[in-house]
């Protein structure tokens, strides 16, 4: 039998996520590359998901700390539908996925993991990317490093402009 190991997972499942909003901490740091911010716009920013469901999962976050979209106002709901169409052009043109799934979780119950600070997932698709490990093992395979995809995204990141 293959083991596969990922270590990181350990560190979010047993993390308090009580205290601290890393959509409100992360954007404060000065180091784009050690919190996996991708770019920094007037109202909103995108990241990549330091857990994620599949490579190269990104989250457009508004820098004000809301539970809701419906909190937002038109100038960060605009830019939030801006960035999340550009993670899809540039993840498309980098990685090539058959597919994206794009969605906000509202709520503990919806699957939020900081339910009190609104994101917008994109999650890159490739037919076959979901096998037999998440359904017998519980296990997601992540195919690419978090630091490699860092590398291969911020440059085309670095171009965009809203």
């Amino acid at each position: 039998m293959k083991k596969i190991w990922a270590p990181w997972r350990m560190e979010y499942i047993t993390k308090d996520k009580s205290g601290e909003c890393i959509f409100c901490s992360l954007p404060q740091s000065k180091d784009d590359k050690k919190t996996f911010i991708l770019f920094r716009g007037k109202y909103c920013f995108v990241i990549m998901n330091i857990f994620p469901y599949n490579a190269s999962h990104l989250m457009v976050s508004p820098y004000r700390h809301l539970a809701c979209i419906t909190k937002l106002d038109s100038e960060e709901s605009l830019e939030m539908s801006e960035l999340t169409k550009n993670c899809i052009e540039i993840l498309r043109d980098v990685n090539s996925p058959d597919g994206f799934n794009v969605g906000f979780n509202i709520g503990k119950s919806a699957g939020a993991g900081y339910d009190e600070h609104i994101h917008n997932h994109i999650v890159p698709r490739w037919i076959g990317d979901t096998n037999f490990m998440a359904t017998l093992a519980e296990t997601r395979v992540i195919s690419e490093h978090l630091e490699k995809t860092y590398e291969k995204l911020a440059p085309r990141f670095k171009k965009l402009l809203l």
